[in-house]
């Protein structure tokens, strides 16, 4: 619900406020002032602020992007929800949102690859729970819609990151913020078996 209603929030923002000039940071242009302050911007740009790392996982770059990601959550979101209980899924879920953008951080200040203007967008906590769901459920059968098969958890999860990384040739998409949701929800799950949880 957050999510679309920061997604809703941006759109009208947009139409019913003047747009913020914000060129000398990442953007080549005005935007609304939602989308200005919640998105997560380099940290080499000025206009990056520490919580971004959490307001920018409510962000979504457009209709596509927002259904897909809400699509893939309807779709785990209650059977991992049910599993674990609410707190704990909200922690899972929060913990692989920041963990992305700090891992796509990460990597853009050490190894200088995967550089970004901006980023918005729940994928790298979606990849997270996606993890976390062929890690718990992996031989759980999943009938797709298109083609109609079904298809074991795990590699549905292997299938669906496989994917991330060749459907965007343009270099539009943060595959290493998704990289480090994949990250963070393989450790956090790990250290909860480790405790018996």
């Amino acid at each position: 619900m957050i999510n679309v209603l920061v997604f809703v929030g941006s759109f009208l923002a947009g139409k019913l406020t003047p747009l913020v000039d914000v060129s000398g940071c990442t953007f080549s242009g005005p935007v609304d002032v939602i989308t200005a302050y919640l998105s997560l911007y380099n940290t080499h740009a000025g206009c990056f602020r520490p919580y971004q790392l959490f307001t920018y996982m409510f962000m979504h770059g457009g209709i596509s992007h927002i259904f897909f990601n809400m699509l893939t959550l309807a779709f785990m979101g209650p059977i991992l929800e049910s599993y674990w209980g609410v707190k704990r899924f909200t922690i899972f879920y929060l913990i692989t949102g920041v963990g992305a953008g700090l891992f796509n951080i990460f990597v853009d200040l050490v190894f200088h690859v995967g550089g970004f203007g901006t980023m918005v967008g729940a994928s790298g906590a979606i990849y997270g729970l996606l993890t976390a769901f062929g890690m718990l459920f992996p031989n759980m059968e999943i009938q797709l819609l298109i083609p109609p098969i079904p298809i074991k958890a795990k590699y549905l999860v292997l299938l669906l990151g496989g994917l991330s990384f060749m459907m965007d040739p343009s270099g539009n998409t943060a595959h290493f913020a998704h990289l480090g949701g994949v990250v963070f929800g393989f450790f956090i799950i790990t250290a909860w078996r480790k405790q018996g949880n």
